[in-house]
């Protein structure tokens, strides 16, 4: 079955676009572009300009050019619900997107401060991690936080158990930094975990997020149920893999919902991520509603019940420095797009005096 194909999936009685997410709410945000007799539509792909949607009818090439805007968060994703039309080419066009229900962001690697929107209206964020090496618990925090603040909810699945010597001790270790949230340990080699995690993502959007070599294209093949994606390698050194995925892509799942597949990613920068690093530091913030000062800092202050918590072992020094760090990084990215938005503000501002000025000099004519 190809990742377009609709025939013979659970759930295309009630709509045709229902294996894909179709819903009553999403009907519902389409009602005025039905009234326009706009097509909906839900993007699997986007290239340079142009996407891969499904549509009731089937898969259709489209352009996203008519949405195209100067803020890359409101650019066309993969995930998103279009409404298309006919364009001036040979191609439809996507006309407008339905308000997204759930965005994972992180920040661009580009010294403007922009957001970067990786899959859109997403129920579970699954964040992919080897267990063909030590993991990085840091990391691993990183990805929570980004996922908890993209309003799906967070999936952790540790793969290559059939890799890992002690499995159950690396579940402990990820339970322990992912408060609120499942561990799965699965195996695309030995099947291990794959029912359970097939059975979770049913019925529902799920996005595969981790670095190259986490093993998330493996991972897709195996719950697609057939070889959609190329897999590439590991190096044996760090269990780094090269990118076999560039773009995100979104698959049909045999047993009921729909997968993105993302490309590994190197640097994942927070966006704007205070209730999510809230959420993914559950336990630090707890402990520091016992502080004696309630702007505690949790560093040098006396009457610190985080830094007692520290002290006698029950919360990890590693721990509360990843939260000092990813805290400093996401004030920062803050205070830099505050810092753009104002330029970007000021800027428009001098625009309109500008044409202010000139529509003026227009009504009273040439100056003799």
């Amino acid at each position: 079955m190809s990742h377009l194909d609709v025939s013979g999936v659970p759930g295309t009685s009630a709509h045709p676009l229902a294996p894909y997410g179709w819903d009553e709410r999403t009907a519902e945000a389409f009602t005025p572009h039905e009234r326009r007799g706009l097509t909906p539509a839900r993007v699997v792909r986007v290239d340079r300009g142009r996407c891969d949607a499904v549509t009731a009818d089937g898969p259709v090439r489209a352009d996203t050019a008519p949405v195209a805007g100067p803020d890359p968060a409101q650019a066309v994703c993969t995930g998103d619900w279009a409404a298309l039309g006919p364009g001036p080419g040979p191609l439809p066009e996507v006309r407008a997107l339905l308000p997204r229900r759930t965005a994972f962001v992180r920040s661009t690697s580009s010294k403007r401060s922009e957001a970067q929107v990786l899959a859109a209206n997403v129920d579970h964020a699954v964040v992919a991690v080897s267990l063909a090496v030590p993991p990085d618990l840091g990391r691993l925090e990183r990805f929570l936080a980004l996922a908890w603040e993209s309003g799906a909810r967070p999936l952790v699945v540790l793969t290559k158990t059939d890799l890992a010597p002690d499995a159950a001790h690396a579940v402990a270790d990820a339970e322990a930094v992912a408060p609120g949230v499942t561990v799965l340990a699965v195996s695309a080699v030995t099947g291990e975990g794959l029912d359970v995690l097939a059975a979770v993502l049913a019925g529902g959007t799920a996005v595969v997020l981790g670095q190259s070599g986490a093993g998330k294209s493996t991972l897709v093949n195996a719950l697609v149920g057939q070889e959609v994606l190329t897999v590439a390698e590991t190096r044996a050194r760090d269990g780094k893999g090269r990118h076999t995925t560039t773009t995100r892509e979104l698959f049909a799942l045999p047993g009921g919902g729909v997968l993105i597949d993302t490309p590994g990613l190197r640097g994942v920068g927070l966006w704007d991520a205070e209730e999510g690093l809230g959420r993914t530091f559950a336990d630090v913030e707890e402990l520091a509603r016992d502080c004696r000062f309630h702007d505690c800092a949790h560093s040098v202050e006396p009457g610190c019940a985080v830094l007692a918590a520290v002290d006698d072992g029950t919360l990890p020094e590693r721990r509360l420095e990843s939260y000092r760090k990813l805290l400093r990084e996401n004030r920062y990215l803050a205070a830099r797009a505050d810092a753009r938005l104002r330029a970007e503000l000021r800027r428009d501002w001098k625009q309109k005096q500008a044409l202010g000025r000139h529509m003026m000099e227009r009504k009273r004519g040439p100056r003799r």
